[in-house]
């Protein structure tokens, strides 16, 4: 598997904390933890989202991003998940990783620190130079829109 190395500046919010690790040989995703004071947890009540500091700041290669994933624990045990998944981390922001979570559960959800809350995976990315046309290429899809190429009804409308 080929790696990339990557540049990472620990806060001194989380100069205790772990850096982003892979739990697995295969895993896509580094998790990344919560840098809240050990004396002052975050709770999040039902519907209520908050920026949850990671106290890491990172310089990523150019041509690649950090996607800021949910993790699937945290979503299927308190319908906890990252609330504009996945977020985004530019290869040119070197500002602290934040994860906006929100709690779509019935209970309230404790965050406490060096909690694993998110993932982040790393990849490739590319920039489009936006060319204006009159016309675009055929294809066989056409204008089929939401539901078009999966319909099993046999029904051929471009709503789904």
């Amino acid at each position: 598997m080929k790696k990339i190395d990557v540049q990472v500046k620990r806060l001194a919010h989380a100069a205790d904390l772990p850096l982003p690790a892979y739990q697995s040989e295969l895993a896509a995703g580094l998790d990344l933890v919560a840098a809240i004071p050990r004396d002052a947890p975050m709770s999040l009540a039902p519907g209520e989202h908050a920026m949850v500091p990671t106290g890491l700041c990172m310089a990523l290669p150019s041509g690649t991003e950090g996607q800021v994933r949910p993790r699937s624990g945290l979503a299927s045990r308190h319908g906890v998940t990252v609330l504009n998944a996945p977020g985004t981390v530019d290869a040119d922001f070197r500002g602290e990783i934040q994860v906006i979570l929100i709690n779509h559960g019935s209970d309230v959800f404790t965050i406490e620190r060096g909690m694993r809350i998110a993932q982040l995976v790393i990849a490739t990315t590319m920039q489009a130079n936006i060319c204006e046309s009159a016309i675009l290429s055929d294809t066989t899809r056409g204008l089929g829109g939401f539901g078009s190429t999966g319909t099993s009804s046999g029904g051929s409308g471009s709503d789904g």
